[in-house]
This record gives C-alpha cells, sequence and structure tokens, in this order.
C-alpha cells in the first residue's frame, strides 16, 4: 500500500482543525468540573458534554494520526 501524503494546504488545514479541537475539549473540560462541582449539577447534561469531549478526543486523534508520517522501521 502506497503512503498517503497530505499537501502542505491540506496540513494547515488540518493544523488549525486540531488547534480549534484541543481548545474546545479544553473548554468542555471545564465546563463538565464546573458542573459537577454544582449542587444540582444536571447529570444529563455532564453526560451529553462528556459524549461530546470523547468525540473531539477521536477527532484529534485521527488528525494527529494524519499529521504524523508513517515510519517504516
Amino acid at each position: 500500500m502506497m503512503a498517503f501524503e497530505l499537501s502542505a494546504e491540506s496540513a494547515a488545514e488540518y493544523e488549525a482543525e486540531l488547534a480549534r479541537l484541543r481548545e474546545e475539549h479544553r473548554d468542555l473540560d471545564d465546563a463538565i468540573e464546573a458542573l459537577m462541582h454544582l449542587t444540582g449539577g444536571d447529570r444529563l447534561q455532564i453526560q451529553r458534554l462528556k459524549k461530546r469531549k470523547l468525540a473531539l478526543r477521536d477527532r484529534i486523534t485521527f488528525l494527529e494520526d494524519q499529521l504524523t508520517p508513517d515510519i517504516i522501521a
């Protein structure tokens, strides 16, 4: 199988998306933490935020993998 190489433009787009997703992931962390410390924290809302955070983590991992060159040992 041939290795897939990103163009410089695609790599820049991936980097920009990666930065945005990492920031959103951090923001979700803060929101979840704040909701959990509220006495009547909305469990359903916390669950939804955690699910979104996991989806972001998956996308972040995918983008990081695309940006990391394959090294054949």
